[in-house]
């Protein structure tokens, strides 16, 4: 890949991770303010923990987010950047300026998602088939 084009995807990954790095605070700080419960009715109070649980999880997702940042400009400077973990091809560079932070093509990707809902239909089979099999054992004693 071009050196243009790589120092233009290393600013857009110090871009993405300077916001994200400047988000917490203000996120912080909305914790600490909507965790105030003097006065407030059970129905205000169980509306702000559902709000954290969401904030909670929109966090794990940001900081797995910030990690994937953070290796995308390591391996901008290992010179690996743009090179798929699975198939070792290129990757795209219009994927890459939708997802600057991608470790798989296009075709990787999708085989990958295209295995995880497969291994997650057979999950949910060999679940549901337990369940039937233990709720008819319940009934025979």
């Amino acid at each position: 890949m071009r050196k243009d084009v790589l120092k233009k995807f290393r600013e857009t990954l110090l871009g993405m991770k300077g916001q994200l790095l400047e988000d917490i605070p203000d996120r912080l700080k909305h914790e600490v303010e909507s965790s105030k419960d003097e006065g407030r009715d059970t129905y205000d109070l169980a509306s702000d923990e559902r709000d954290r649980e969401i904030n909670m999880i929109l966090n794990d997702r940001e900081r797995t987010k910030l990690m994937a940042i953070e290796d995308a400009l390591l391996r901008l400077g290992e010179g690996s950047y743009g090179i798929c973990d699975e198939c070792g091809e290129d990757i795209g560079v219009g994927r890459l300026k939708v997802m600057p932070f991608t470790r798989l093509c296009v075709r990787c990707q999708e085989e990958l998602e295209k295995e995880s809902r497969m291994t997650k239909n057979f999950d949910d089979d060999r679940t549901f088939r337990r369940l039937t099999t233990t709720d008819t054992e319940e009934e025979s004693y």
